[in-house]
């Protein structure tokens, strides 16, 4: 089985533009082409950022692209997609949608933070998940980011135990399903799989 961990140390996160100009995003973990250069959106496998939103504004038009949103800090925000909406309101729970659709972000209380894992539709496979202690969660073949948001957290994975600090994330690649445990904490889990 090949099964890498790598930790992934908040002092070397890419900032990064979004693409249409509006904010700052730190980019956690990604992946590009061959020849495409870290922010080339054109070059884009898949990627995880955290980003502040701190007004209410259009988001950028990633046609493509599947997104996953997580809310991180703060609450109240709502994305309102072509007279639907897309609620965000509440901590920690994940929701999905293309990158193609025109959205306008709502705030109802003020700035928030949010973690974005997003993927080239043609290539790449996303799935984001919130593990809490005792929760179990295989791991299938991919790559997968366990982030820790806004406190340090553990888990145990094949038989070992990691500690992640606040900030910081740990990167697990396995060509096989490894079992994944959370032990202490509230961890995000970003995996994007080859299509």
């Amino acid at each position: 089985m090949a099964f890498d961990v790598k930790l992934l140390d908040q002092t070397g996160f890419r900032r990064s533009p979004w693409k249409n100009g509006g904010g700052v995003s730190i980019a956690i973990a990604e992946a590009y082409r061959d020849g495409a250069s870290a922010g080339d959106w054109d070059g884009l496998i898949w990627s995880l950022s955290r980003t502040a939103i701190v007004t209410s504004a259009p988001f950028s038009d990633l046609a493509g692209i599947d997104r996953m949103q997580v809310l991180v800090e703060g609450r109240g925000l709502v994305l309102v997609a072509s007279g639907t909406e897309i609620d965000v309101r509440e901590p920690f729970r994940p929701v999905s949608f293309k990158g193609d659709t025109p959205i306008v972000s709502r705030l109802e209380a003020g700035p928030v933070e949010v973690v974005n894992l997003m993927g080239n539709r043609s290539t790449t496979r996303l799935d984001l998940q919130v593990i809490t202690p005792q929760d179990r969660c295989p791991l299938q073949p991919g790559t997968h980011v366990l982030y820790a948001a806004n406190g340090a957290c553990e888990i145990a994975c094949a038989g070992h135990v990691h500690m992640i600090a606040t900030g910081n994330a740990l990167r697990i690649d396995t060509s096989e399903v490894v079992n994944l445990e959370g032990r202490g904490g509230r961890t995000i889990v970003a995996s994007a799989f080859s299509t």
